[in-house]
């Protein structure tokens, strides 16, 4: 049996007064999503740790069955994978967002969803000024990038700027956990100041301010830490021969290759609210069924399909954004799934076993993660199902699995093989 994992991060949320008190995917119309979980098995599942911050790093590779105390270094190395940057031993890899910072306030973590191109402009701009034998910034994703600084300590400590916008930025400046890592606590608050000195000076940025858009005014340097030390899936289920990861996001495209698994790019997805839907659907079929170009013969055996939208939407704190989201995620990407796959197939196919749960609440009153239980539904041929009619939150409470932790979630999905 094949397995396919939906992830629609941070679409968990608390309840909204706005809307009946519902949260959003018990308000949404989500038909595809509440017949997993009709026809399925539901539950809920702790995917961070005790002591962990709520990052999308540790939910994603908590849902994939690894222990953060072992392979957790953060989210700096991750990028390093997705964008190929072969790290050495002392490498420190950070993630380096490009932020827009008005007087002394974060005013978001993104500088107003600056696009790739323009985001590779600054970071050679940056490059020109900022790098030395020991700094260098590489292009990564719209505002995300990478930062390797040669020989750094990764005991400092870096607040993700997700999670502060809207406050004062000194506030949150990089310090050191350990005297060790002062060193490098220094160097990274100089190249933030420094950056705050060259960025605004820029082209692109002046044109953006003259257009009303948000400035990339600095870098903001956090996630650090080296080169993890995870097995392949492959390794740990021998039904995966082959596998695939489908994202936009770069942090998700490095767990993926060091999960063991081949990168799938799809035309069109963004991450945000625009991506495209029925591109990312399509390409799970296709992965799952042996169809593009570079799928193994018969098809991976596993494909971690990551859509991104409601997270974003729920850091902009827009509920009527975040529902449309969810309900793009239902209509445009799980039902054609559905339908491709396992209502009305229009070949033969192999059985698939299909999971669907977001990594983390990302709620849109609070702006950022929350390390709350998620809901999750798996269904597969000849399930019996827990009676569970809705996915939410709420409903999950009921399902047959009660509360998962650990690799629990990822043992009970790939056990029916």
């Amino acid at each position: 049996m094949k397995h396919l994992i939906i992830l629609g991060d941070g679409m968990a949320d608390w309840h909204v007064p706005a809307l009946e008190d519902k949260t959003l995917l018990q308000y949404a119309d989500t038909p595809a999503m509440d017949w997993l979980a009709s026809h399925g098995r539901c539950g809920l599942l702790k995917t961070i740790p005790d002591g962990f911050h709520p990052g999308s790093e540790v939910a994603n590779s908590s849902i994939l069955g690894y222990d953060q105390h072992i392979v957790y270094e953060g989210r700096g190395p991750l990028e390093a994978a997705s964008i190929g940057v072969e790290l050495h031993p002392d490498d420190l890899a950070l993630r380096c967002n490009l932020v827009c910072i008005e007087g002394d306030i974060l005013k978001n973590h993104s500088c107003g969803r600056l696009e790739t191109e323009e985001g590779d402009v600054l970071i050679r701009y940056l490059n020109d000024h900022l790098a030395s034998e020991r700094v260098h910034f590489y292009t990564g994703v719209q505002y995300r990038h990478l930062l390797v600084v040669r020989g750094g300590n990764k005991h400092i400590r870096c607040t993700p700027p997700h999670d502060v916008p809207g406050q004062p930025w000194q506030q949150f400046e990089i310090t050191a956990e350990v005297p060790e890592a002062e060193e490098t606590a220094a160097l990274l608050r100089d190249l933030v100041r420094r950056s705050q000195e060259i960025l605004p000076l820029h082209p692109l940025n002046i044109e953006r301010a003259r257009e009303g858009k948000d400035m990339a005014s600095s870098i903001w340097p956090w996630g650090g830490g080296y080169r993890p030390q995870m097995i392949p899936l492959t390794e740990r289920f021998p039904e995966i021969r082959h596998g695939a990861v489908i994202t936009a996001v770069d942090l998700i495209r490095g767990i993926g290759r060091y999960a063991g698994l081949r990168v799938i790019n799809v035309e069109g997805a963004t991450g945000l609210f625009d991506t495209n839907f029925e591109g990312k659907a399509q390409a799970a079929i296709d992965a799952l069924l042996g169809r593009d170009d570079k799928a193994p013969e018969g098809g991976d055996d596993f494909v971690y399909l990551h859509v991104e939208a409601s997270d974003e939407a729920g850091h902009d704190g827009s509920v009527p954004l975040k529902l449309q989201t969810i309900e793009d995620l239902d209509h445009r990407l799980i039902r054609p799934i559905l339908e491709a796959l396992v209502l009305h197939p229009q070949e033969q196919v192999p059985p698939v076993a299909i999971a669907l749960l977001p990594d983390h609440p990302t709620p849109c009153e609070h702006r950022t993660h929350t390390a709350d239980p998620i809901p999750f539904a798996i269904w597969h041929p000849g399930i019996d199902s827990d009676g569970v009619q809705t996915f939410d939150e709420d409903a999950a409470q009921q399902g047959a699995y009660g509360l998962l932790q650990g690799d629990e979630f990822i043992e009970c999905f790939m056990a029916k093989s």
